[in-house]
């Protein structure tokens, strides 16, 4: 009898601590969903700024509007540490980088090659882009991962109105590149002669470009020119 009365008391015992501990539960187990909502809107700006990046690529100005309203980063780095808008200028897509440089994007921002959203429109001929790139502050003195301005390989592939935009809003010549060449040497010696590099030749001189500066070498544009049989350019560089 005694050991079923102690029993039970202490049966009564364990309920009694059961139920006295219960009220601090409840606590414990309202203050954890508290976490989630940060965590959510975390989520949510990571799937915008992978969303953006995806659009601009894709050139989808529309998805990026609706990425960048939903808190995309505009800065957010992608493959080969490429911002939205260079992956769009790389492209082209014309209509996704006036979307984005308008929202703000830094057109001198670069991505791992060194190329910028102006150094690239610039260097590749993609003229819509680089007049907003020019716009919207454009860097002139900016060089790339061979320390050209974009004046330079703008040149050098016989981009004529790429070379007179560049030339208009400012870009310096006579800068030289780490290969010890200015525009003008590169449209000589990586040109090929044919009317069109006559006519980006013409616009140099005609946009400041000195004639007497020599390559790395110590030769003149106009023997380059003359050493290639370039007769119409060395003709031009005469003077």
């Amino acid at each position: 009898m005694m050991r079923a009365a102690a029993s039970t008391a202490a049966l009564g015992l364990v309920l009694l601590g059961l139920t006295a501990c219960a009220p601090d539960v409840a606590p414990l187990v309202a203050t954890r969903p508290a976490s989630h909502p940060t965590t959510t809107k975390e989520s949510a700006m990571t799937v915008a700024t992978r969303d953006l990046l995806a659009a601009a690529a894709a050139g989808d100005a529309d998805a990026v509007r609706v990425a960048l309203d939903a808190g995309a980063e505009i800065e957010a780095r992608g493959d080969g540490g490429m911002t939205a808008l260079v992956a769009a200028t790389k492209a082209n897509h014309v209509d996704a980088a006036r979307v984005l440089i308008e929202a703000g994007a830094d057109v001198n921002a670069k991505d791992d090659l060194q190329d910028s959203a102006y150094l690239y429109a610039g260097a590749r001929g993609h003229d819509e882009i680089l007049r907003r790139t020019l716009d919207h502050g454009a860097d002139l003195r900016s060089t790339n991962r061979f320390g050209g301005t974009a004046l330079i390989p703008a040149s050098e592939r016989g981009l004529l109105s790429t070379v007179e935009i560049l030339l208009d809003a400012g870009v310096d010549p006579n800068h030289v590149n780490n290969l010890n060449w200015t525009a003008l040497h590169e449209a000589i010696v990586l040109g090929d002669g044919s009317d069109a590099y006559v006519a980006v030749v013409q616009a140099l001189i005609d946009g400041g470009a000195d004639i007497s500066i020599r390559d790395g070498d110590g030769v003149l544009p106009h023997d380059l020119a003359a050493s290639r049989g370039y007769d119409a350019i060395a003709a031009l560089l005469e003077g």
